[in-house]
């Protein structure tokens, strides 16, 4: 357990030091407020983010002069220089593991040799996106949208935060998920095309690229409260009700699925839609028989909306005979790269303990085993001390300038739980290699999140995430895959002037620094905030603004 401490600006300089050690301080200080005043000075687009962390002149810093020893380069990567040149301009759309044409739009991932080994350029004029809830809009029926979730909230208690994550398949821009913040409730949009996803980000709210194709969905079992599909193109009563199957695994007991326009009021639509009547009346009645051999109860049908709930008990008496065959897995959750089942996943367990939202944030969720209660507790107890105190060193993560927020070794999602404010949204990634597959609770607290391999690009659009989050991510991928490429990747999701924070060994946090340097970055190493002697440390980073031919953008 890490012990208790405090760590003030002004500790390390006693009344007996050299006049040497506070000459080194006073110049430490100085190098900082001249790097801000640079950076004042008019460099680059957007509110300078970098004058908020790298001004920063208390003296926990630790000084890029210390002196490196042997106990801190075992891999002999110390004498290594890193200078990452730009890429082409036109891989300024780059997204890596979706873009490979003439095959489905599921994840395929580039080989090795393939992989870029440099930088994703912005285009020329680019500009941070407006704050939240400024950069919201994008619908032209704002009003209609409004009525809609309005009539959605007459079937579904979004008033008494049980329904707080959902997940919108087919997402086209998001409109939805933006504006059930309204509601509060969180929305994981899935959009199918790289433009879609860059346009839900740009306006501030939660979206992967993906489809529902042959391949499940990267959550875990029985975690979102809602699920929603607007006139999406999901061919929802084909495959055996394949695709209505994979939303009931994600969608918890008491959970609500909602499908709007066709083939929903087909006898009004069958025109406009220019097919025919027999065919969509057979592709509705098709999508009510696979409803209820799911256990699903519908709620409502008007115009062009119908609402199903997912049972919290399903009964022999309330499913037919034909009931679709219940999954063999062992393993529900281990979803990454495995194949949709025609077959209906079991729920991991009640979800009527589930608290409403924002108590279920930090109560003990019911996925969390009783003889691990402490461990949690004391994860959200250490989680509010590490934001204290990196507030301390950038002040600006809360003030609504981070928006969009990624956490890429999220654990119990405490980091995202300290962090909770409408002003942001943290995605919270659990590694696909981590022990402990933790992020059926991190939804069930009212969070939302992905399983993710980091040896590979995530899905999303370059330049999405104000602010990266890494926990000990490099030392758990250390023997699986490069910091090269990790970095590489984190880089073309970071927008200019956004910001990361790494928490790792000092040993490894010099590699990344050294490795970062090269990649445009500002960085500052400072201590653990329980003080020096702690092998962990913090390493705080700017990514520098710079757009396609650039040519005057020199490494520090």
């Amino acid at each position: 357990m890490l012990t208790k401490g405090k760590v003030q600006g002004g500790d390390t300089i006693k009344k007996n030091c050299s006049l040497t050690s506070v000459l080194i301080v006073v110049g430490l200080c100085g190098f900082f407020y001249v790097v801000g005043l640079w950076q004042r000075s008019g460099f680059g687009k957007g509110d300078r983010i970098a004058i908020g962390v790298i001004k920063r002149t208390e003296c926990i810093t630790l000084s890029d002069l210390m002196y490196d020893t042997p106990n801190n380069h075992n891999d002999g990567d110390h004498i290594k220089e890193y200078n990452y040149k730009p890429c082409d301009a036109s891989f300024i759309d780059h997204t890596p593991c979706h873009r490979r044409s003439g095959e489905s739009q599921e994840r395929h991932c580039p080989a090795q040799q393939e992989k870029l080994k440099c930088l994703i350029p912005a285009p020329k004029g680019y500009a941070t996106p407006y704050q939240w809830p400024k950069n919201r809009g994008g619908t032209r029926f704002p009003q209609e949208l409004d009525a809609y979730i309005d009539e959605l909230s007459s079937v579904i208690p979004f008033h008494t935060g049980m329904i707080r994550t959902a997940l919108d398949t087919e997402c086209r821009v998001a409109s939805f998920g933006a504006y059930m913040f309204k509601k509060n409730v969180i929305t994981m949009s899935i959009g199918g095309h790289e433009s879609q996803v860059q346009y839900a980000m740009e306006r501030g709210v939660p979206a992967i690229i993906g489809v529902l194709a042959t391949m499940k969905l990267p959550f875990p079992s029985g975690s979102f409260d809602m699920a929603h599909c607007s006139h999406c193109l999901i061919p929802w009563d084909t495959e055996d009700g394949m695709y209505m199957m994979e939303v009931d695994r994600v969608l918890r007991p008491g959970g609500y699925w909602i499908l709007s326009g066709p083939p929903i009021n087909w006898k009004n639509n069958y025109q406009e839609l220019q097919r025919s009547q027999l065919e969509l009346e057979k592709e509705q009645r098709n999508i009510e028989d696979i409803a209820k051999l799911l256990c699903w109860e519908k709620k409502y049908e008007k115009g062009d909306i119908a609402i199903w709930r997912k049972r919290l008990n399903c009964s022999q008496q309330d499913t037919p005979p034909t009931a679709a065959a219940v999954c063999k897995s062992t393993h529900a959750d281990h979803v990454w790269y495995k194949k949709m089942e025609k077959c209906v996943t079991p729920s991991p367990g009640p979800s009527r303990s589930w608290k409403p939202f924002p108590e279920r944030l930090n109560a003990i969720p019911s996925r969390v085993s009783r003889e691990y209660v402490e461990v949690y507790k004391e994860d959200n107890r250490l989680w509010k001390k590490h934001v204290n105190a990196y507030k301390r060193v950038n002040k600006i993560i809360d003030s609504g300038r981070y928006r969009n927020i990624m956490d890429m070794n999220a654990g119990l999602g405490s980091f995202a739980a300290a962090l909770n404010s409408t002003k942001l949204w943290v995605m919270n990634v659990v590694p696909t290699i981590s022990q402990k597959a933790s992020l059926d609770v991190i939804l069930e607290r009212g969070l939302i999140g992905i399983y993710h391999d980091w040896c590979e690009a995530f899905s999303t659009y370059p330049r999405t995430y104000d602010l990266i989050h890494a926990n000990g991510v490099f030392s758990l991928y250390k023997n699986v895959c490069s910091a090269e490429e990790m970095l590489l990747e984190m880089d073309r999701i970071l927008r200019p002037e956004g910001a990361v924070i790494l928490r790792d060994e000092e040993n490894v946090l010099r590699k990344v620094q050294r490795i970062v340097r090269g990649m445009r970055w500002k960085t500052k190493m400072v201590d653990h905030e329980d003080g020096p002697l702690e092998q962990e440390k913090l390493l705080f980073a700017v990514k520098q603004y710079w757009v396609e031919g650039d040519t005057n953008i020199t490494t520090t």
